[in-house]
């Protein structure tokens, strides 16, 4: 990651490189995609909520979706994971949805009741019209 040039009549700086997520800009949203099919390993975990955090901690992201397509399972870590960053998201006066999640994975949120936490939307298209 590049610091910003004052030289540089934009003042741009390029997006971060990430190694367990795909960020990209729909408008004013920030969409991530997961590189994993499956999120299970405690290192990866720990590697992609740092990722994520940095969103809004570094980045200052304020509308971020969480596009679930590719991933087949997650483990109660990555839950964590995601739990921890809808609290940052708001702390930041930000806003988190989700959507592309698999049946058996929505299961899961249904079960632990986080349907009830997280903002889910079956396609990225209504996600994204929801912000």
């Amino acid at each position: 990651m590049t610091a910003i040039d004052a030289r540089d009549p934009e003042n741009t700086v390029p997006m971060a490189t990430h190694r367990r997520i795909d960020v990209s800009k729909t408008g004013d949203v920030t969409v991530v995609r997961f590189n994993d099919k499956k999120i299970l390993d405690e290192s990866n975990i720990q590697e992609l909520g740092t990722e994520l955090f940095g969103l809004v901690e570094q980045d200052n992201r304020k509308a971020i979706l969480l596009n679930f397509t590719g991933v087949e399972f997650l483990s109660s870590a990555a839950l964590g994971k995601l739990i921890t960053l809808d609290r940052k998201v708001k702390s930041n006066k930000g806003r988190l949805k989700m959507s592309n999640i698999r049946p058996e994975i929505l299961e899961v949120f249904q079960i632990t009741k986080l349907n009830k936490v997280f903002d889910i939307r079956d396609e990225e298209a209504d996600a994204v019209a929801a912000f």
